[in-house]
């Protein structure tokens, strides 16, 4: 079976108001986390958010309490410091931004303007083991006409700068304004993937490789292909089943090259229409089906991708926990859904229980929203947190280097 693992970007955020604080090189400075356990923190673009990695696990129930120790572990150094962190894709409420003291990024800002100024985004990047870049090729060129129903199950963004955004995931608005983002073409062999990353750089736009921002990749530092059109998720078990279909995507592809199927030749304009789509809506209205990429209500988009998956993760004893997890999903809705909830919610409080139809949240209903995120972020968090450290004492760590943006 195929090793999976994952990298989460965290906001830092004062649990009293809700707002994004300047606090990563702090909470890296003060943490004794006990890196025996095999996960780290690390670095973002920007101080107001964190990373945090977790080692190649083997199943759903392995990955779990790993990605909440890592959850437990950013908060309990923002903790410290009277803060807290939120898996939140985008911060609902407007604040300003510092970059992380680098020269690389200080180099971005410079270059790349407002964009790099507003960058303040949190992505699920999951990296899935592939036997060499070769059929991670392969892969990419499988996967890429599917990945767009990721982006509406774990859309998790839709504020942005204290303002409702219409959009379920704003994160990929916001980050498909880097130079190299989003879907790419077909390649067709490890050489042409390599021929055009070398063609881009030499464009002189890109300050290196680490600037490739496809939605998918082959990892420049793990043998893995990474998958990152995912908003970080509010609740750690929707990371974790987002992680398995990506582990399931990986090896139908590579099944499929096995038994001479060809990708499907989608243009990527079609490709960008699904993630626009797909970020728009999210699970509440039409997605691009991806097999003939008309729209199609949501449900039954992602169930066809399910069934799609289906004897990859029959095989991998999977499926019936994954066809758990979607329903759940569906039926409590997105990340989005939860934080429009938490802002009607508090707004209702506020006004007797008749909200103003219409009317924008006002600063404190974002920072209820933020409040309820940090709730979510850390459900389970703690108990797993020491369950797994006692269980891996003794594994070596991995995926803790600082990865750049």
């Amino acid at each position: 079976m195929r090793t999976f693992g994952v990298e989460e970007e965290l906001l830092i955020v004062d649990p009293v108001t809700g707002e994004p604080l300047a606090l990563a090189d702090a909470l890296l400075a003060g943490s004794d986390q006990p890196t025996e356990a095999g996960t780290g923190l690390s670095h973002e673009l920007k101080l107001e958010q964190i990373e945090t990695q977790t080692r190649p696990c083997h199943t759903y129930s392995e990955l779990l309490p790993q990605i909440r120790r890592g959850r437990a572990m950013a908060n309990d150094a923002a903790r410290k410091h009277n803060a807290r962190v939120a898996a939140i894709a985008t911060s609902p409420l407007a604040s300003n931004t510092h970059t992380t003291p680098d020269p690389r990024y200080a180099v971005m800002l410079e270059r790349f303007g407002l964009t790099a100024h507003e960058q303040l985004t949190c992505g699920f990047h999951v990296h899935t083991s592939v036997e060499s870049p070769e059929e991670g090729v392969v892969v990419l060129d499988h996967i890429r006409d599917k990945l767009a129903v990721l982006t509406a199950i774990s859309a998790n963004s839709p504020y942005w700068r204290g303002l409702p955004t219409g959009f379920d995931s704003y994160r990929i608005q916001a980050w498909n304004r880097w130079p190299t983002s989003g879907p790419s073409a077909v390649f067709g062999s490890l050489t042409a993937y390599r021929r055009m990353v070398k063609r881009l750089l030499e464009t002189g736009v890109l300050l290196d490789e680490g600037m490739i921002y496809f939605d998918a990749r082959i990892s420049r530092n793990h043998p893995t292909v990474e998958v990152r059109v995912a908003d970080v998720c509010l609740r750690s078990e929707d990371a974790a089943l987002i992680a398995v279909l990506v582990r399931a995507l990986v090896e139908t592809a590579s099944l499929e090259m096995l038994d001479g199927v060809e990708p499907a030749s989608v243009p990527t304009a079609l490709l960008r229409m699904a993630s626009w789509q797909a970020s728009n809506v999210g699970l509440r209205g039409d997605l691009l089906d991806f097999g003939d990429f008309r729209p199609q209500p949501a449900a039954e988009v992602v169930w066809a991708l399910v069934d799609y998956l289906s004897p990859v993760l029959d095989d991998q004893g999977e499926l019936e926990l994954v066809k758990a997890g979607i329903s759940d999903i569906l039926e409590r809705g997105n990340g989005a859904h939860e934080q429009r909830e938490a802002a009607v919610r508090f707004s209702n409080r506020q006004r007797g229980g008749h909200a103003a139809a219409g009317s924008p949240p006002t600063a404190e209903a974002l920072g209820a929203v933020v409040g309820h995120a940090v709730k979510m972020t850390m459900r389970g968090a703690s108990a797993a947190a020491h369950k797994d450290a006692a269980a891996h004492k003794d594994a070596a760590p991995t995926l803790t280097r600082v990865r750049r943006p």
